[in-house]
């Protein structure tokens, strides 16, 4: 540690500069720090879960989601926006009811505002009952049958200016936990993924380091290797397959079907990030 000033008692403040100082001497209190292989999720593991995909599915932006998962998600949003809708149509209820209230009570005190008026008043001197009546209303807080509504003052809702919270509106629309757009169940994609065939390789599918493989290349796909899903078939291939064979006529590598180059590039392709790359889904 450096030393205030000429001892380490003089100053109390610990000054950036030392603070600095001390960090490039010793090593620590830096705030950038290398993520190592472990920190970083593996391209067939699921957004939600972390843990590899049973029966994966990718969204049009491009982030993969366990069906099962994805399906739990939507249906939880679906739910609070049941609830909150509920709660909002009560206090719809409520508000007119109390602007019914409004004006009955508005209209009677119209209506007895006239009344008054026009009365022949007797003696306009009010009477001693009526003077004591009125300030006992304006002293007790139990009359006016307010004796079940004490007031609470350490209670910042109980307080005379609190005002109850609006309900919003809620919205319908059920957003992608990831990328933040719209999510429907039917712009999911089923993604097929093709397993590596090596028969001296007998550990199961979770504990092989290299798992699924390009169907046209035989290429392993990893995290360091750029992958597209074609929406048609749910098959991943690699960029460098796309690149090099689906681009040239625009036809399905695995079953020659294509929609010819100008319905390809209309519908044409989302752009996907994804950990190991930019990678692209084709129709």
């Amino acid at each position: 540690m450096t030393r205030h000033a000429r001892n380490c008692t003089a100053g109390a403040v610990y000054t950036y500069h030392e603070k600095k100082k001390d960090a490039a001497a010793s090593g620590y209190g830096t705030q950038s720090e290398r993520v190592g292989k472990d920190s970083i999720k593996n391209f067939d593991c699921c957004s939600l879960t972390l843990q590899p995909c049973r029966n994966p599915v990718v969204t049009k932006e491009g982030y993969l989601f366990d069906k099962e998962a994805i399906l739990e998600y939507i249906i939880s949003k679906k739910n609070a926006y049941n609830r909150l809708l509920k709660k909002y149509e009560k206090q719809l209820k409520k508000d007119e009811v109390e602007r019914a209230e409004l004006a009955v009570a508005e209209k009677e005190a119209k209506l007895i505002k006239f009344m008054n008026r026009e009365k022949n008043i007797s003696s306009t001197t009010p009477s001693t009952s009526a003077i004591e009546e009125k300030t006992i209303n304006s002293v007790s807080n139990i009359a006016n049958g307010k004796e079940k509504q004490l007031p609470s003052f350490w209670v910042p809702s109980q307080l005379p200016d609190a005002k109850i919270s609006k309900i919003e509106k809620p919205d319908p629309t059920v957003y992608c936990p990831i990328s933040g757009k719209p999510l429907k169940m039917k712009d999911l994609i089923e993604v097929k993924w093709t397993l590596v065939n090596d028969p001296d390789d007998k550990k199961s599918l979770i504990a092989k380091e290299n798992r699924y493989m390009c169907p046209v290349t035989h290429d392993i796909l990893s995290n360091a290797v750029p992958c597209a899903v074609i929406r048609t078939s749910g098959h991943v291939v690699t960029m460098e397959c796309v690149e090099k064979i689906i681009k040239k006529d625009w036809l399905h590598p695995l079953t020659d079907h294509g929609g010819g180059q100008h319905s390809s590039r209309t519908t044409m392709l989302s752009w996907l990030s994804c950990r190991n790359g930019i990678t692209r889904m084709y129709d």
